[in-house]
């Protein structure tokens, strides 16, 4: 019996992927992934297009866990999983949004990729986590800032390469 695994995007910090190596799993919590109110929303978008929008909007959410976490460093962390669909409920109805919430922990071996912004990014991202949530509401100047984090691509790493990512 297969089961159909859905790829979901978890922003992370880097105690986070700490809490990864040394128990093995996340905890359950807000997330990203290619949701029918997406493709709805974005029905010219193919699958990589739709992925790179749930991807994106994981990234910015990792900015508002830097937000409220002020002695994390400032690198917006995606860890990219391949979990069950009846692992994932939707968080919102609206049109075009991607968030999902996942039930369970997640664990290690479900991990496909972790994403994680180079050191060259960290002022950027810094200023992008104080004013997030202002660019959120619809504030330009803010919005402008977080632009300037998303300019950076995230670095991509294999789970096997934690270790080193952490050290």
């Amino acid at each position: 019996m297969t089961t159909d695994l859905t790829r979901v995007y978890l922003p992370a910090t880097l105690a986070q992927l700490a809490m990864l190596r040394d128990s093995g799993e996340l905890p359950p919590g807000e997330a990203h992934a290619v949701t029918p109110a997406l493709r709805e929303w974005y029905a010219e978008g193919d699958e990589e297009e739709l992925e790179y929008v749930a991807f994106t909007r994981a990234a910015q959410a990792a900015l508002r866990l830097l937000r409220h976490d002020p002695k994390a460093p400032r690198r917006r962390i995606v860890v990219s999983v391949d979990l069950p669909a009846s692992a994932l409920r939707m968080s919102s109805l609206e049109l075009g949004s991607s968030q999902v919430d996942v039930s369970g922990k997640v664990p290690l071996r479900t991990v496909a990729a972790i994403h994680v912004d180079g050191a060259d990014a960290e002022a950027d991202v810094a200023a992008a986590a104080d004013v997030v949530e202002e660019a959120e509401a619809g504030d330009p100047d803010s919005q402008f800032t977080v632009d300037g984090a998303e300019d950076h691509e995230l670095e991509w790493y294999d789970p096997s390469e934690l270790d080193q990512l952490l050290g």
